[in-house]
């Protein structure tokens, strides 16, 4: 039986996919549930496994757009299965015998030829003499019949010395150049960033934070935290539950605009920029608010595996309040972050550097990191965006807070 293999839908309003990569050859033999290609569209990278059990037959060429729905691949269910493979099935009585597979096919080895069966170059059979190497042994460096003049010194060299560690460049300068076709996620991610620089009136406010307090926590209780969670503490963890603490305190930040009204969300789905094999993809952690760091570390984890493996869904990527992202994991001192759609408001992250800095009236080298908000002006004023940086910037350099939900801690004991 034939079963048609059809480009799937990745969601609602996708009328179209591209063929980003088969995994598999055509005529390849796949189990049921294999991997077999993955598609691009505009929202992510998704895989297609095999319905059944069978032979490929691929219908379409990677790099292609098809229509959702588009018969893609075919596969073979009567096949009979290779020797050696996982599900070997029985041949019928008087049916053919099964083919080998191809692991187990013993290439057929051909005797090398004789000097005089070779095309050797007049220049090239001079050198031969020269060098005092035969046709054979130049063959056997080489993965055809004919040698030139350029084979001969090639082998001769190869076979007087060791090729040298070091290989200057060729001289010339180069004019090549390349063209690959644009994923649609990629098309999409392009015309999506430049309509938020065309529709929001997005600005960006920096701040500094010292990581001591928090590098010092990672230090002290790291192994236990990861013998007991099977997850190391992280950075993100600290600052998505301070984002979360902030948003709370600054409800302005977590809204957004839908028409003439302004939604605001009285829940925290955090989305965490991740960079995937196809490009930026942001899986959302639900509710964060109301999630402890090692429930944050464990969730962090599973979500950037997926987006690493090109595993994520749709909806593990759908919706989100507020998005935190980590360039400093590149080595970016400073950058400005730009915003999610419909979000309105996103954190950047950066790399830590030990710097001097003034602290109790004394100039000490500390671990600071440059974190930066960016917004969208119609949402959030100013004086909402600097008093939010500035309290995720309390919390993070005093973690203690956050028990407090970001209140002084004395405070709360005197009730004052």
């Amino acid at each position: 039986m034939i079963i048609d293999i059809k480009a799937p839908t990745p969601g609602e309003s996708i009328t179209e996919v591209q063929i980003a990569n088969w995994l598999v050859k055509n005529g390849d033999y796949v189990a049921k549930d294999t991997e077999i290609a993955e598609i691009d569209s505009d929202k992510a990278t998704l895989t297609v496994n095999a319905e059944a059990s069978g032979v490929v037959t691929i219908l379409a060429e990677a790099g292609d757009t098809v229509s959702i729905g588009t018969v893609i691949a075919q596969i073979d269910t009567d096949a009979l299965v290779p020797v050696g493979f996982a599900d070997v099935k029985v041949a019928e009585p008087n049916a053919e015998p099964l083919k080998p597979a191809a692991s187990e096919t013993k290439p057929e080895v051909k005797p090398l030829p004789n000097d005089a069966d070779f095309k050797i170059t007049p220049l090239a059979r001079k050198l031969m003499e020269e060098k005092q190497l035969t046709g054979r042994e130049v063959l056997e460096q080489l993965g055809h019949t004919r040698i030139t003049r350029q084979d001969v010194l090639n082998a001769s060299s190869t076979s007087a010395n060791p090729a040298p560690a070091y290989q200057p460049a060729a001289t010339g300068n180069s004019r090549e150049s390349e063209r690959k076709k644009m994923s649609t996620l990629r098309v999409k991610l392009a015309q999506r960033l430049v309509s938020v620089k065309n529709e929001t009136a997005m600005l960006t406010t920096f701040n500094e934070v010292n990581m001591s307090q928090i590098m010092g926590l990672k230090k002290q209780f790291n192994d236990k935290f990861k013998d007991q969670y099977g997850v190391g503490i992280g950075f993100m963890s600290f600052f998505t539950k301070a984002v979360t603490i902030a948003l709370a305190k600054f409800p302005q930040v977590n809204a957004m605009i839908d028409g003439d009204e302004l939604v605001f969300h009285k829940y925290a789905d955090i989305g965490i920029a991740v960079s995937a094999p196809k490009g930026l993809v942001v899986p959302v952690i639900r509710n964060a608010e109301s999630l402890s760091l090692a429930e944050i570390e464990l969730k962090i984890k599973e979500l950037a595996g997926k987006a690493r493996e090109n595993k994520i869904t749709l909806e593990e990527m759908a919706g989100g309040t507020f998005t935190i992202t980590n360039g400093g994991v590149f080595g970016s001192m400073m950058s400005t972050p730009i915003l999610n759609p419909p979000q309105s408001a996103i954190l950047g992250m950066h790399n830590i550097i030990e710097r001097p800095i003034a602290l109790n009236g004394q100039v000490v080298v500390a671990p600071i990191m440059y974190i930066a908000l960016s917004y969208d002006h119609r949402v959030i004023d100013g004086r909402e965006s600097v008093s939010f940086l500035v309290l995720v910037k309390e919390l993070l350099e005093n973690p203690v807070k956050m028990l407090f939900e970001g209140n002084d801690p004395v405070k709360v004991l005197l009730g004052i």
